[in-house]
């Protein structure tokens, strides 16, 4: 997805909120089944869209190559699905919802799929990480509770709590160990940077010695040059029309090295597309 399509979709979500906050007004002012304070409505309206900001926005397709996760997988988990005439719940609400334009993830999805990921390999059903996720909520105190820095320390309970209403002993003994329990979040984790709050704030997906991190609060969440805050893709781009790496540092004023780190990080993305 191109920054100006990024732009377009985050526009289409600010109208979404908007069209919620007008619909429910008039429904307040005419005194309506569901009648509203007008305050509160004009706040959560402007909250919504304020929180639009800063969050990030990825396509299945681009979450499965940060994550080496298939983009259907992860549709299915964000989407729900049906099976043998079972309907199957979504592991939790996307942080951005952009209707009928499709399912898009915020970067804290992207961090709560690797978590869930990480415990679906491990033989956790994808449903009973969806248990989990529920009763994580009530102990952290955040919608999206597995890649928080509190869960690291506190949530072996809940996915204990989880297998062992379905006695899988060997879940059981794994989940009963706090540091196995621990070594499962730290590598589903890695190359990650917290806020005081104990929050994800920015991922390096190859590593901090590759100097490309994602920041939701910049460039719409994608990669971005860590020395000089370009984005990756605008590097590359730059190559591309000045026909070498020299010629786009200069266009961008920035070191020949933070376009070959560029250049690096958007080689291993196209490899991981293309497996």
């Amino acid at each position: 997805m191109t920054v100006a399509r990024r732009a377009n979709a985050l526009r289409t979500a600010v109208r979404r909120s908007a069209h919620r906050y007008r619909d429910a007004a008039s429904e307040a002012l005419d005194g309506g089944p569901n009648e509203i304070d007008q305050h509160h409505v004009g706040y959560d309206a402007q909250h919504q869209t304020r929180d639009l900001v800063g969050i990030g926005l990825y396509t299945p397709v681009e979450a499965g190559r940060l994550l080496r996760i298939a983009p259907a997988k992860i549709a299915r988990w964000l989407r729900g699905h049906e099976a043998n005439g079972k309907r199957y719940e979504p592991l939790w609400q996307p942080q951005v919802d952009l209707g009928e334009e499709g399912i898009f993830l915020g970067f804290r999805d992207l961090q709560e799929v690797r978590v869930a990921s990480t415990f679906i390999a491990q033989g956790l059903s994808a449903q009973r990480v969806r248990q989990a996720i529920e009763l994580a909520r009530d102990l952290v105190g955040d919608a999206r509770p597995l890649s928080t820095a509190r869960f690291r320390s506190d949530g072996r309970t809940v996915f204990l709590q989880v297998v062992e209403e379905d006695g899988q002993t060997k879940l059981i003994d794994l989940f009963r160990k706090q540091f196995a329990f621990r070594d499962i979040l730290e590598r589903s984790l890695t190359n990650l940077d917290y806020d005081e709050a104990g929050i994800p704030a920015v991922w390096w997906p190859l590593g901090r010695t590759k100097s490309v991190k994602i920041d939701p609060a910049r460039s719409f969440g994608q990669p971005i040059e860590a020395e000089t805050a370009v984005p990756v893709e605008a590097l590359v781009t730059a190559v591309e029309a000045e026909g070498s790496p020299e010629a786009a540092a200069r266009v961008w004023d920035v070191p020949v090295r933070a376009v070959k780190r560029a250049l690096a990080f958007q080689r291993e993305m196209d490899a991981r597309h293309a497996a």
